[in-house]
């Protein structure tokens, strides 16, 4: 095997790796919220914030018609003092 054939290999090879991590990465960011451990907290799951997602719409997602009432049990539940999150975050959430 020649060198050009070898570098062309070796990048080849690089460039597959790279696609690989890259698309292993958006598929963990597309699942943060789906990520679901329950606790001693009795009534409460704890998720990850993804990207994107505001505490009104965990809420509206957790459940019920009272969004608001489900976002102050969440702003309670973390000790919030506000009802800025960002993505990454960890949240106690009531259950379903």
């Amino acid at each position: 095997m020649s060198s050009t054939q070898s570098r062309r290999l070796a990048r080849t090879f690089v460039g597959i790796s790279l696609l690989v991590v890259i698309g292993a990465g958006f598929s963990a960011v597309g699942n943060a919220s789906d990520t679901v451990i329950h606790s001693a907290h009795s009534g409460y799951v704890s998720i990850v914030v993804a990207p994107g997602e505001t505490l009104w719409s965990i809420a509206g997602m957790v459940g019920g018609s009272d969004t608001a009432s489900v976002v102050d049990q969440i702003v309670s539940a973390n000790s919030l003092t506000s009802s800025d999150v960002h993505s990454g975050m960890k949240l106690w959430v009531p259950a379903k």
